[in-house]
């Protein structure tokens, strides 16, 4: 029996990454974005975007045959299975998720659908927009599923290879049908499925993320604590996570969480309770939130406090500018959150990243760029790691400690070796530690 032809709407991080993986399963895959130059650049072979090992997967599967990309819905009409991965992004002075590229994506594939097909969601949506999606196919025949995606970003391949779980929110045997199918090799290798209707298919993902969030937050909440009675929160952190009620996992103090996904999911998730009036519900989600800008704030009151209360003229070497390691994303990233502030502050600020200076130059242009962690700390009076790369984690001390003006160091992350820094000579700061 042959296998389903596919086709993924959007080509962003989710949808290339999705069409790429969907490729190397064996699939015959048609993606298609509006941007053109996005379209060029995978036929071409190469990512708009930074993510370990997906570069090398999308050239590997090109030559097949098996994987192309166009800007026409025309080439997309022949598909068994519609994968729609278009993005939410948050509305601009509001905290509702904007989807009118949902809409424009969807009004597209029903004026161009000639047959008898699924259309699967994966964009993370508020919910009721699964509903209003199938109205545009009312008088034809497709059926609707949902498929929440839970991508890590610098995990994406393992997390579309190989998930944790899969979620199929269908409205009849027909759309379990068509998903077991084109997630056989997958299901087949022992991932779990969960089967339920569309509703709760579109709450999954936004109540993992305001799960996950609020866990962030809760920590960072016990680090202001910490520093308030001189309590070290890593270690308090460590305590907890043997709890098997509790976990370790983003259990971690620090600077907080950014990114494309937790900050914008977690207010459309409020807006949309507001909408549907159960917005008592999610007020934690407020002070979550809340928790999760204070930190930003209290890095930068760090900083000033090592600098005998001072940033005007001082020079201050950033490490990180990613919101996150293993990316190039710079979505609400707290590493240039903090930079930007100090940069208003007075500071002479000077950022490098492995993966994000290219993005962090285009939209902070007002900042400084080095493009090595020693230049970045060359003449500095204070050295912030503010994103965790690796790199970052496992320099030696004394190397930066060479080039700098003064040896202090504010660990945002909670992943450097205080004993290792201080040994070399470095006063070491942390948040929610002594």
């Amino acid at each position: 029996m042959p296998r389903p032809k596919l086709s993924v709407i959007g080509l962003g991080y989710l949808g290339a990454t999705h069409a790429i993986c969907m490729a190397d399963l064996g699939y015959d895959v048609v993606g298609v974005d509006i941007d053109a130059a996005r379209i060029d650049a995978l036929t071409n072979g190469t990512l708009p975007f930074f993510e370990p090992g997906l570069d090398e997967l999308l050239g590997k599967v090109l030559p097949t045959g098996r994987l192309r990309f166009t800007t026409s819905y025309d080439e997309i009409a022949d598909a068994d299975v519609h994968f729609l991965c278009v993005g939410t992004p948050q509305r601009k002075g509001e905290y509702a998720a904007d989807t009118s590229q949902i809409d424009a994506a969807v009004g597209s594939l029903a004026t161009h659908v000639r047959r008898s097909c699924t259309l699967v969601g994966k964009s993370t949506v508020p919910v009721g927009t699964a509903e209003r999606i199938a109205e545009h196919f009312a008088t034809q025949d497709v059926e609707l599923v949902w498929n929440p995606e839970f991508l890590r970003e610098g995990w994406a391949i393992e997390d579309t290879l190989h998930p944790d779980r899969l979620v199929f929110g269908v409205a009849s045997p027909r759309g379990e049908a068509a998903m077991r199918e084109v997630f056989a090799p997958i299901i087949d290798s022992g991932v779990p499925v969960v089967v339920t209707d569309i509703a709760t298919a579109q709450l999954v993902k936004v109540a993992a993320n305001a799960f996950l969030a609020t866990k962030i937050s809760f920590i960072n909440a016990m680090a202001e604590v910490c520093e308030v009675v001189h309590a070290d929160v890593k270690k308090l952190s460590e305590a907890l996570s043997y709890d098997e009620r509790i976990g370790g996992r983003f259990l971690h103090a620090g600077l907080g969480f950014g990114g494309g996904c937790l900050p914008k999911d977690i207010r459309a998730f409020m807006a949309r309770a507001g909408e549907l009036g159960v917005d008592q519900a999610l007020t934690f989600l407020t002070e979550v939130d809340a928790i999760n800008q204070r930190r930003r704030a209290r890095m930068v009151d760090l900083t000033r406090e090592l600098l005998a209360d001072s940033l005007s003229g001082r020079r201050i070497g950033i490490l990180g500018a990613a919101f996150k390691p293993h990316s190039d994303d710079i979505r609400d990233s707290p590493a240039l959150d903090v930079a930007s502030r100090l940069h208003r502050a007075g500071a002479h600020v000077t950022v490098y990243d492995p993966a994000a200076l290219a993005n962090a130059r285009r939209d902070y242009p007002a900042l400084a760029y080095a493009e090595s962690a020693v230049e970045a700390a060359t003449g500095a009076d204070a050295v912030l790691h503010l994103t965790e790369w690796p790199e970052f984690r496992q320099m030696e001390p004394a190397v930066l400690g060479d080039v700098v003006r003064r040896r202090n160091v504010v660990d945002g992350r909670n992943a450097l070796d205080p004993e290792r820094w201080r040994a070399a000579g470095w006063h070491y700061r942390a948040l929610g530690r002594p």
